[in-house]
Formats: C-alpha cells, sequence, structure tokens
C-alpha cells in the first residue's frame, strides 16, 4: 500500500497516512537503516502492512519525487 508521512516519532517509527485515508503505525525497514535512506514528513513511502495488526506495517520504500512509483507487481499470463 501507499502513503503520506504524516508525523515522525522516536525510533524511525512514523504515522503513515495511507491513500484509503487510515493512518497506520510504520518502522523502517532495515535496509532503508542500512543504506541511510531518510524519510522526511510528506513523503510519498510504500508500506507493508501487518497480516496481524492492521494497524501497524513496515516502511520499504520511499518514491522519488516527480516519478511514478515503481511497478508492485508484474501481472500473471491468463492461458
Amino acid at each position: 500500500m501507499e502513503g503520506t508521512i504524516r508525523k515522525a516519532l522516536p525510533g524511525t517509527q512514523f504515522i503513515v497516512e495511507l491513500d484509503n485515508g487510515h493512518e497506520i503505525l510504520a518502522y523502517l525497514a532495515g535496509k532503508m537503516r542500512k543504506y541511510y535512506i531518510r524519510v522526511l514528513l510528506g513523503d510519498r513511502v510504500t508500506v507493508e502492512m501487518s497480516t496481524y495488526d492492521l494497524s501497524r506495517g513496515r516502511i520499504v520504500y520511499r518514491h522519488k519525487k516527480g516519478q511514478p512509483p515503481p511497478p508492485s507487481e508484474k501481472p500473471e499470463k491468463e492461458e
């Protein structure tokens, strides 16, 4: 799912407003911490939702300004 960073919290946690209007608590993925990818207020991000708690998620991608988001998954071919 995609959303926008609304508030920064301690410990690389963020309040993210999803495109459907819900707000969730999301943390920064390990690869983003490892490569020092900064996330600021107002940034568009891709979030992986937890299957156990729908109010939590993990930020896995920060979208670049002015570029379309990457394709999420390739559609399967129907035969």
